[in-house]
């Protein structure tokens, strides 16, 4: 770690925020001559790498300058009035709950740019593609970054626009009623979410995140903090999605290009969860104890229905798209999340943020990987792809093949990779949940996790038998390019952050652990 002034750190936490914003305008201008290169297609695509990279070093510049041994105290802090009749703040953060989410924001935002430079996305003119992909990282940072509740509210919505736009314009089949799906979805649930963040702010006498975190609740009578609870849980549950609140994201993953699957999957489903932790447990705790359990139980029933799911699809004759099998395979392991926070324990609220990154990575490198296998076959259609002698990725393409497998077994929560320890905590924390929930209830809810992950199991390995196993390339059917250089350089960090987060989940837990105590205990340790 190196030692950076609290006056840098201000800097680099704000320029995260601001500067996609304004690389998202200087996107829509004319390329200046000299940096056109082979067309202006290649100049934008270029500029959205650079922004994205310029980010991206801003937040590891940022982790790097974080004091790891406090990493429960609010750093990089900005404090500015913005609206005095609303008492409304720019206020800015970070701790060690919103850095991991911030840099998994930053990465794969610059690695679906890089990957969008070498393979330029099907449809209409970059500009606009980049100028949303920026605004839609812009959207994402400050979600992990204010803390407002006003300002969190306007940028849980900012990414709604640029995530419609980039379904419904450069998606695929059926891309309309997607991204119209998407919108209508997400919109309801956050007006819903608005009447009760509105609520806290009212009855508290103030919307600054940290100040109601302190008093806990204290100033909120039980029934204003059941309330509160539910109407943002409700907002918070469609974006994360919780069943049976999901049944926009099948559609829209399916429809959405690469890079669209890879952030909606990898970054905007952990704005969801982000908001339980963050607001609904230190601001609402009452609320929340009263409606842990069925949170919990809508959980347990999302893992075991996302699974079930996914085995339907994997079936031979099911006509199973590869995307959606995947955006399903996502509700159950959100629900895996959702069931650690529901636990209303250190364990489980650090599992569940544990299981958040492990998800991003792990689930971004599949979209990546899909993607790459939907654009050689011209389709993702699971039994096109297995066909007579599968689609034998091992025999065909054996790096392609053996990047898909590796996923594949990283999400199933192979022991050593990062999909093991988030679910295990979340199913630690269900055995011993909060005092005064009821433990028989959470016993059923740890079963059911548990049959959920045996059931992911088994259709993670029948899609690796189907797609990477098969006999030899039939003759006259053309070859099948394995993996080229630009899509290793966009997959390996995902690999690589697998890999150490599964071996070394102590880096993770370090930071999170301090900040859920204090988090849960209303900032009095």
């Amino acid at each position: 770690m190196i030692d950076i002034s609290e006056s840098v750190m201000q800097f680099l936490l704000a320029f995260l925020v601001v500067v996609p914003l304004l690389g998202a305008a200087a996107a829509l201008l004319p390329a200046p001559p000299g940096l056109k290169g082979k067309s202006p297609e290649q100049a934008v695509l270029r500029h959205g790498v650079t922004v994205t990279g310029a980010v991206l070093l801003a937040a590891i510049l940022l982790a790097l300058g974080f004091d790891h041994d406090h990493p429960s105290r609010m750093q990089a802090t900005t404090d500015i009035s913005w609206i005095r009749a609303l008492d409304v703040r720019i206020h800015l953060g970070v701790d060690g709950i919103s850095l991991p989410l911030l840099l998994l924001t930053a990465l794969l935002t610059f690695l679906c740019a890089l990957y969008s430079y070498f393979k330029r996305p099907a449809g209409p003119s970059p500009k606009a593609f980049v100028a949303l992909l920026l605004v839609l990282e812009a959207g994402t940072l400050a979600t992990f970054a204010v803390l407002d509740l006003v300002l969190f509210f306007l940028a849980f919505e900012m990414v709604l626009i640029p995530m419609y736009f980039l379904i419904a314009r450069w998606g695929g089949e059926g891309r309309r009623a997607a991204a119209g799906k998407f919108i209508l979805y997400t919109l309801l649930g956050s007006v819903v979410m608005l009447l009760g963040l509105l609520l806290i702010g009212i009855k508290a006498g103030t919307f600054d995140m940290v100040a109601l975190a302190t008093d806990n609740g204290r100033g909120l009578t039980t029934s204003v903090q059941v309330t509160a609870v539910l109407a943002i849980g409700v907002g918070l549950a469609v974006k994360t999605p919780m069943w049976p609140l999901h049944s926009w994201l099948p559609d829209a993953h399916t429809a959405a290009p690469t890079v669209g699957s890879v952030l909606l999957a990898g970054v905007l489903l952990k704005m969801g969860t982000y908001g339980f932790v963050r607001i609904a447990l230190p601001i609402a705790p009452d609320g929340m104890h009263t409606l842990a359990p069925y949170l919990a139980a809508f959980a347990a029933a999302g893992i075991v229905y996302g699974s079930l799911a996914c085995l339907a699809l994997a079936r031979p004759g099911a006509k199973g798209d590869l995307k959606r099998l995947i955006a399903y395979s996502s509700v159950g392991h959100m629900g895996f999340v959702l069931l650690g926070i529901a636990t209303l324990t250190p364990t489980g609220v650090n599992g569940a943020l544990f299981a958040n990154i492990a998800h991003g990575l792990i689930t971004g490198l599949l979209f990546f990987l899909v993607g790459a296998v939907k654009d050689r076959h011209g389709t993702a259609d699971l039994d096109t792809l297995a066909g007579a002698t599968g689609a034998a990725l091992y025999g065909r393409a054996p790096r392609l093949g053996a990047l898909l497998a590796f996923a594949a077994v990283a999400s199933l929560g192979l022991p050593g990779l990062a999909g093991f320890w988030g679910e295990m905590l979340a199913l630690f924390a269900a055995f011993d949940p909060a005092e005064g929930l009821s433990r028989p209830a959470y016993l059923v809810f740890m079963a059911l996790g548990g049959l959920g992950t045996l059931l992911t199991a088994a259709y993670l390995l029948i899609v690796v038998r189907r797609v990477c196993m098969g006999g030899p390339r039939p003759a006259g059917e053309p070859e099948l390019a394995d993996v080229q250089p630009y899509e290793l350089a966009a997959w390996t960090p995902l690999v690589a952050l697998t890999v150490l987060a599964g071996l070394w989940p102590a880096v993770l837990l370090g930071l999170t652990d301090p900040a859920v105590q204090q988090l849960l205990a209303g900032g009095t340790q």
